[in-house]
């Protein structure tokens, strides 16, 4: 497959691109230069005129009304992309409080497979220059637009990066796998309800997770990185000292929310 080479550039910049990853550890992913080209894999963006684009202008517009309701709130406090926050948005749906001071195994692990997601995701936007939603159709969002002057739409990077945890998380811990991947579908949904990515944005940045995902699991660091942070996180479940998260009855309600 022929790699074209702003994707591979796109690599060496990923820790400037997303500054959350890493958190002083990763400096470089798993996947080699060359090894995947999301461009080739996603469907293009939406242009004007066709089905998709008008999907999404609609889809922008019928969920304005949620940002004043429990889901918005939600979907205010999934702005953050810290891995505290990451963290922390997943402690209920594995069943303990995971923390980078309790994990340390595991959040390496995904600090590293979301630099090479994220570097394809940020290859993308640059490709596609897609405008995001608020940029078409005036409608309230919430984030001020001033953060996020000069970063397009397609695909969205939160749902790349919140993918990825999911994925990960769900293969070190088989056994939530249905709640883990449920909130990590939550948190790329909170991008629409934010108004801030279109509906095939966060599709798309779906598709850009679990491709890098896939491609991952031909890495042998990356096998042994799993093989470590299972083992860890293991542990710490089965730990009765292990902090267990607080209100996560109220969080799966709004996780189960439809948002159409």
């Amino acid at each position: 497959m022929r790699i074209r080479p702003w994707i591979l550039a796109s690599a060496v910049v990923a820790t400037a691109a997303f500054p959350y990853l890493g958190i002083g550890q990763a400096r470089s992913g798993y996947l080699p230069s060359g090894t995947l080209d999301i461009t080739q894999v996603l469907p293009p963006a939406p242009l004007k005129g066709d089905q998709r684009y008008a999907a999404d202008r609609r889809i922008f517009k019928i969920t304005r009304p949620l940002l004043k309701t429990p889901r918005g709130e939600l979907a205010t406090r999934d702005v953050s992309t810290a891995i505290p926050y990451m963290a922390s948005a997943f402690s209920c749906a594995i069943g303990v409080s995971i923390t980078p001071d309790n994990a340390p195994l595991t959040i390496k692990l995904i600090g590293k497979a979301g630099i090479d997601a994220n570097s394809q995701s940020g290859a993308a936007k640059d490709f596609y220059k897609r405008l995001r939603p608020f940029q078409i159709d005036k409608g309230p969002t919430c984030q001020p637009a001033e953060q996020l002057n000069g970063s397009f739409d397609y695909p969205s990077g939160h749902t790349t990066w919140g993918w990825t945890w999911a994925l990960l998380l769900a293969e070190l811990a088989p056994d939530r796998a249905t709640p883990i991947l449920a909130r990590g579908r939550a948190y790329g949904e909170s991008r629409i309800v934010c108004g801030v990515h279109n509906a095939s944005a966060v599709e798309a940045g779906r598709t850009t997770a679990s491709s890098t995902f896939a491609a991952e699991h031909g890495q042998a660091g990356f096998m042994a990185d799993v093989t470590a942070a299972r083992a860890e996180l293991a542990a710490l479940r089965a730990n009765p000292a292990t902090a267990r998260p607080q209100g996560c009855e109220a969080e799966a309600r709004l996780v189960a929310q439809p948002i159409l």
